[in-house]
């Protein structure tokens, strides 16, 4: 199904992204699952060849480009493998809050080695007793003459482990009312004294993709370092969480589709009773409900990534479309091992790291549940 917001650059580019990651990640993506971490030399890899950050401006070492380009990008990596989704991370989640809210000086600064992974970067939301309920955090940074003094945890970090540049969501204000003007969002380079990581968390899934524990005692932040206006974070969160919960279904429908795909490429080639699994009726009925549903989905999916670009408010459809994709992912996974018998059991079919990678999914930036409160707000409930 040819995607209505793309066009022969896109395509040319896609084909050249896939060679890259033909040689360059697919022979090596399981040593990384193993190794629980994808290497640095790879992010540098992808920066040289112009595969970070596309679309930021060429003053600061991107190329311009629209926002089709990063879909490209998000599709061919999760074709690979759900343990890469930290790059996405990096280029379309917590660069364009830099991009949208940071100062000239920060954007000089910064951006230039995001685009060459030299700087690899992350998102601190999530706190041990806060997930979605982000007005109540409890990480507090106070002002003290030319620093932020920053004390508290993050935890759930996607590049927890390797990234250079964090955005982090503080409190500023902890007696605002409502509580959510007193959030600020600060950025805290690697090496900022009392800054330190916990142990590197140990998954159900995405297992190449590292994710930590974040701690500040202490933490000394330049006053320079405050991304956008104090207070100001809470709105900054909720108008970028849009393109995280996009790409977040992206990632689904593309993992639906790899799962399907695998899949009757199996039940073609097994055998049993005397005959191919395919040619049961019960596979078949199974397959062709999977392929409707994925097929429909991409459908949807096509038509809000083609809104997103043109710059329509899409916050419902992102949200249907983050709750019901990511749920029909997990569907065809699990569907999908058990047309697998056995041998989806086996670690060394893809089928079964599918089947773990998909579940987080639903959970993270922010839960299906969630997603159907915004929705039914939204809706007049």
């Amino acid at each position: 199904m040819k995607h209505p917001y793309l066009n022969e650059d896109h395509e040319i580019f896609r084909q050249s992204l896939r060679k890259f990651l033909e040689k360059e990640a697919y022979p090596f993506y399981e040593q990384w699952e193993e190794e629980r971490m994808i290497p640095r030399s790879f992010w540098k890899k992808m920066g040289e060849q112009g595969y970070l950050c596309p679309d930021i401006d060429e003053k600061y070492g991107g190329s311009e480009v629209d926002w089709g380009f990063s879909v490209v990008i998000n599709e061919e990596l999760e074709k690979v493998g759900t343990g890469l989704i930290g790059i996405g991370l990096h280029n379309d989640i917590v660069v364009p809050y830099i991009t949208a809210y940071g100062s000239e000086e920060q954007k000089q600064r910064w951006l230039p080695q995001c685009v060459t992974g030299e700087i690899i970067t992350a998102i601190a939301m999530t706190e041990p007793g806060t997930g979605s309920d982000l007005a109540n955090i409890k990480t507090t940074a106070k002002l003290q003459g030319d620093h932020y003094v920053v004390n508290g945890q993050k935890t759930f970090i996607t590049n927890g482990i390797q990234s250079d540049l964090i955005v982090v969501a503080v409190k500023t204000d902890t007696n605002a009312v409502p509580k959510h003007k007193g959030v600020s969002l600060l950025v805290i380079e690697r090496d900022t004294p009392g800054f330190s990581r916990g142990r590197k968390l140990n998954k159900l899934g995405l297992h190449s993709q590292d994710t930590a524990e974040l701690i500040f005692e202490d933490c000394l932040v330049p006053k320079d370092n405050l991304l956008g206006e104090e207070g100001k974070g809470f709105l900054y969160l909720m108008e970028k969480l849009q393109q995280e919960r996009l790409l977040t279904a992206i990632g689904a429908q593309t993992a639906a589709e790899v799962i399907l795909k695998m899949t009757i490429d199996y039940v073609k080639s097994r055998e049993a009773f005397g005959k191919k699994i395919s040619q049961f009726q019960n596979t078949q009925f199974k397959i062709v409900e999977m392929a409707t549903d994925i097929q429909m989905s991409r459908a949807f999916l096509d038509q809000l990534i083609a809104e997103h670009i043109e710059g329509q408010n899409v916050v419902t459809k992102v949200s249907m479309a983050k709750w019901k994709l990511t749920e029909n992912a997990k569907k065809v996974a699990a569907e999908c091992l058990q047309l697998h018998g056995g041998y989806g059991y086996m670690e060394e079919y893809e089928i079964a790291r599918r089947y773990r990678d998909i579940p987080v999914s639903s959970i993270y930036a922010g839960t299906n549940e969630i997603m159907k409160t915004i929705i039914a707000k939204n809706l007049g409930l």
